[in-house]
């Protein structure tokens, strides 16, 4: 078997793992595709934009995610290109239900394998604003974001 293969095996058995894990699933089949030290990047200025680096960070950006849309994020993996390195591309949409409406955007996920591990992920929205207008509406719309406000004013005071 090949490492191409092997990688989009195990690429397929991630976005597996996440979607049990997003629909309220337990964490731990994601330890066994990624590294300790993984590193996962999301761009633009949303909540979940950041680099986290190791595996607890990465599962609490997963959290994150899961939290913030109130447990309906959906992702749906399309196409995948490999090469003879330890990189591999994949296509995939995610959803979101939002005040009733289904949201929709399209991402490029780039990954790098250690072996049979995920150690990076670069996220690419291919409309890098809708990505983060949804995911801070669904921050604002959520519980977490309640949270905080009230935190704020009882800091600063009535």
């Amino acid at each position: 078997m090949n490492g191409s293969y092997v990688a989009v095996e195990q690429l397929r058995r991630l976005h597996e793992a996440q979607a049990i894990f997003y629909g309220g699933g337990p964490s731990e089949p994601l330890t066994d595709l990624l590294t300790k030290d993984v590193v996962w990047r999301v761009p633009g200025e949303s909540p979940i934009a950041g680099v986290y680096e190791g595996l607890d960070s990465v599962l609490g950006y997963f959290a994150r995610r899961r939290e913030i849309s109130a447990g309906s994020f959906t992702m749906h993996p399309g196409d995948v290109l490999v090469g003879a390195g330890e990189h591999v591309a994949a296509i995939t949409d995610g959803t979101v239900i939002l005040n009733g409406v289904t949201r929709r955007w399209s991402t490029v996920g780039l990954y790098r394998f250690r072996g049979d591990r995920v150690a990076a992920c670069w996220l690419l929205p291919l409309d890098p604003l809708e990505f983060d207008l949804v995911w801070t509406a669904c921050f604002q719309a959520s519980p977490l974001s309640q949270t905080r406000r009230t935190a704020r004013r009882w800091r600063r005071g009535p």
